[in-house]
């Protein structure tokens, strides 16, 4: 969701820097960077790191809150599509293919970002709080793909970040990426793209099968 479909990134910015100068602290780009598709207790976990502050999980669990109230506001002035992907939602929604929007955000703020992305176009939502562990664990694309019925590596995972490629691909299945603020490394199971507005649902078929026939050779 955040910075694949919708580049919400950007407001993640403005509201983190908000948490911090709470506490009278400036985020470092390097901590930006690495928060990017972090789950929501890793985020603090890392903020709290950073400024120095005991990492006593009530506050912790307060300042998620605090986080994610805040977010909220922000998501509920509407947020901007990344290049290609409210097109490539709508032509793959036209072909009645399934598919699963996948997010560390929990479901409560997910449920704001989807009154501006439209719930309509995914078969199934699963949050960061709805699995046991969030990306890069596995378990958000193990429990997306048991829900629509399909086996991991029969599904095309679209992603952004090196977290939500590390949790796709672990779960089996082939990923396309496409970064947003971050540089995502090469990898077997994996091919980049610039922005979706470069593809069509045909070449998402056609990446899907080269990689998948390219795995099958190696461990034939």
């Amino acid at each position: 969701m955040d910075g694949t479909l919708v580049d919400s990134e950007k407001l993640w910015d403005v509201s983190l820097s908000a948490l911090y100068a709470t506490f009278g602290g400036v985020m470092s780009s390097e901590t930006r960077t690495a928060l990017v598709g972090a789950s929501a207790v890793e985020t603090m976990v890392t903020v709290y790191s950073e400024l120095g502050l005991d990492p006593d999980p009530r506050a912790m669990a307060e300042s998620i809150r605090w986080l994610h109230d805040h977010t909220a506001e922000l998501f509920d002035a509407g947020l901007p599509w990344c290049a290609g992907a409210r097109e490539m939602l709508e032509s793959l929604a036209a072909e009645r293919t399934p598919m699963a929007l996948v997010t560390n955000t929990n479901r409560e703020l997910a449920e704001h970002a989807l009154n501006s992305i439209g719930r309509h176009y995914f078969s199934i939502t699963v949050c960061g709080d709805e699995v046991p562990n969030g990306k890069p664990a596995p378990d958000p694309y193990l429990r997306a793909a048991e829900l629509l019925g399909l086996e991991p590596a029969e599904c095309l995972a679209v992603e952004d970040s090196v977290t939500g490629t590390a949790a796709a691909e672990e779960a089996g299945c082939v990923v396309l990426v496409v970064p947003n603020d971050v540089p995502v490394p090469g990898g077997l199971q994996r091919r980049h793209v610039d922005s979706l507005a470069d593809l069509s649902t045909a070449d998402l078929r056609r990446i899907y099968a080269e990689i998948d026939r390219e795995l099958r050779e190696r461990t034939a």
